[in-house]
């Protein structure tokens, strides 16, 4: 059973948020194991709570629902092993390798405002390849989906990167 078919959804790329967190809030209050006094009842119901929470985080977060799509299709970049079959053109690479090297310099001066600054660009430039990505799914076409969401691993890395540098200064 899939995130989707557990909120009677086709699997699609594009959701009405607030309608599914509404269905989500309505089949947790069905299913919640504090209704349910019979002790095997009460694990099903714990276990079919558990799946709606782990579901409603994947089909909230666009990007997540994306890489879940893209699974649901046959590939699943969530892994290393699945993103190291993946070839990226090796000039996106090196621009990548250039970028992550400057953050590091910025990271080594300690400025957080550089570091938001390049964090917008590189959240620009997610925003913008996932929404090839979205627009591969809706056609179908997984190998270029497949491509932008390899992009898209790369940048969330990167504004993975910046959020800890940002904590590590806030302690």
């Amino acid at each position: 059973m899939t995130h989707f078919d557990l909120f009677s959804l086709a699997p699609s790329v594009d959701l009405d948020v607030a309608a599914l967190e509404a269905q989500h809030r309505k089949l947790a209050m069905e299913s919640h194991p504090d209704r349910v006094a019979d002790p095997h009842a009460r694990r099903l119901a714990a276990e079919r709570s558990a799946a709606l929470n782990d579901a409603i985080k994947v089909l909230k977060d666009p990007v997540r629902r994306a890489f879940y799509v893209l699974e649901l299709k046959g590939v699943k970049l969530d892994s290393d092993q699945a993103a190291a079959k993946v070839k990226m053109p090796m000039d996106f690479l090196e621009e990548i390798m250039e970028q992550r090297e400057q953050l590091e310099a910025v990271k080594a001066r300690r400025n957080l405002e550089e570091a938001h600054a390049m964090a917008a660009k590189m959240h620009a430039l997610r925003d913008e390849t996932l929404a090839r990505a979205r627009d591969a799914l809706r056609k179908d076409d997984v190998p270029t989906a497949t491509t932008a969401l390899g992009r898209v691993r790369y940048y969330t890395r990167f504004l993975e990167e910046v959020d800890a540098f940002e904590e590590e200064l806030a302690s």
